[in-house]
């Protein structure tokens, strides 16, 4: 899929968590934006100095059935004194940025023949698969295959897209979505309390779901110390490193 530059005009915004922006654009020259759900856009700016830099998010964009779409959805991780968070928080609705893309390769595999997907994941880490909600669906109708999500967050408010990932889950039997709160659990009662909530972080609940070398590929995002010990507990129970697909988000200003 070809690189391309584009501008996006805001048409979006609203608060995903305390310190987390969902924030919607549009390409602003018309042009459709073809994307694989996994991948992610940067988004190019200038310090106050003038040099340029360049923010990678990934695209939360749930796509048309033809892969394309002129929206773009990203999540934004408000940084305290970040340059990008002073870019964002700063945009109006019908302001422009520029960015290019797509990029990656963290995205579902047309020759996967796995039976199960293990989707591992920490703050703005479980957007790539809100994106990939279509394909899963798809795969749990054409191949049988299970999905199971662990969402990490350290609290309730800070859960990311929980009601879409729960929603979905109530809707397709073969997935299983599993909010890890690391520090606050929800009030019984919330609409965050359900059976499958555990409190702790992601990877102690690995054992859990008994990874298996001959069924399953997962996916690891978000966290780089999540992502590294999740991926030596998988090499324990005996995936090998094709089968597990790894990408980390490392907070910049």
């Amino acid at each position: 899929m070809a690189i391309q530059q584009f501008p996006l005009t805001l048409t979006a915004r609203r608060m995903l968590a305390p310190s987390v922006a969902h924030l919607g654009f549009e390409r602003s020259d018309g042009q459709p934006m073809a994307f694989v759900p996994g991948q992610f856009i940067q988004v190019h700016f200038q310090y106050a100095d003038g040099t340029p830099t360049k923010r990678s998010y990934s695209l939360a964009t749930i796509p048309a059935d033809d892969g394309a779409t002129r929206s773009v959805e990203i999540a934004v991780s408000y940084v305290p004194g970040g340059a990008a968070t002073a870019l964002f928080e700063g945009l109006e609705i019908g302001d422009t940025v520029h960015a290019s893309g797509p990029f990656g390769r963290f995205c579902l595999m047309p020759q996967d023949a796995n039976r199960r997907y293990l989707l591992i994941g920490t703050g703005t880490g479980v957007t790539p698969y809100r994106a990939m909600l279509p394909q899963l669906a798809r795969q749990m109708d054409e191949r049988g295959i299970e999905v199971v999500l662990l969402s990490g967050a350290r609290s309730p408010a800070e859960l990311l897209y929980g009601d879409e990932f729960r929603a979905f889950a109530e809707a397709h039997p073969g997935f299983r979505f599993v909010p890890c709160f690391s520090r606050e659990l929800p009030a019984p009662g919330s609409p965050h309390h359900h059976p499958d909530v555990r409190h702790g972080y992601v990877q102690q609940f690995l054992d859990e779901f008994a990874p298996r070398a001959d069924g399953d590929i997962a996916y690891l995002c978000g966290n780089p110390n999540m992502v590294d010990a999740s991926f030596e507990a998988l090499k324990a129970r005996g995936l090998g490193v094709a089968q597990i697909r790894r990408e980390k988000y490392v907070s910049s200003k």
